[in-house]
């Protein structure tokens, strides 16, 4: 047992949260330096409609996907599986994936890495780009440091096509 380790509590009313599209929200819970390295968690809001997160792969952290309310659409490397209310899944590090609500549906899920990866810059990256003051490849230009690795995934253009 870690002696040093303590609680990280964080209450609704101070959590940052951050608008990385027109159609989606990210609140940041807790990144890897306020948990000793143990996990990042944030909260993301999908409206109906939005695109979700491209098709991706982390190196070094299993990356979990807990739906609190809604429906969510989660590629998982050549298959898609579709989440609802209260279900959860775990993705491998390599294995690629992407996610969006499910057709004509909002979701509201709570998202996990672990251990946990310095993450919440990365975020703060996604809104000064839908905010235009920063580029995709300047998002591009990051995936080492953030160990998030884009991925071409046919399957999953089809399915968002399908929207």
């Amino acid at each position: 047992m870690n002696a040093s380790a303590r609680p990280v509590l964080v209450r609704a009313g101070s959590a940052e949260t951050l608008q990385d599209g027109a159609t989606s929200l990210i609140t940041l819970l807790a990144d890897s330096d306020r948990t000793q390295g143990a996990l990042t968690a944030n909260r993301a809001g999908l409206r109906k409609g939005s695109p979700g997160a491209p098709a991706h792969f982390h190196t070094k952290a299993t990356e979990m996907f807990f739906v609190l309310g809604g429906s969510l659409r989660v590629l998982l490397g050549d298959r898609i599986i579709t989440l609802e209310t209260g279900d959860f899944v775990t993705v491998p590090p390599r294995l690629p994936h992407a996610f969006a609500p499910a057709r004509g549906e909002e979701a509201d899920v709570l998202v996990a890495f672990t251990p946990g990866m310095d993450r919440f810059d990365y975020y703060r990256l996604l809104e000064r780009v839908h905010l235009g003051e920063a580029t995709v490849e300047d998002i591009k230009a990051s995936s080492e440091q953030y160990d998030n690795h884009y991925y071409a995934s046919s399957l999953w253009e089809a399915e968002l096509a399908g929207d």
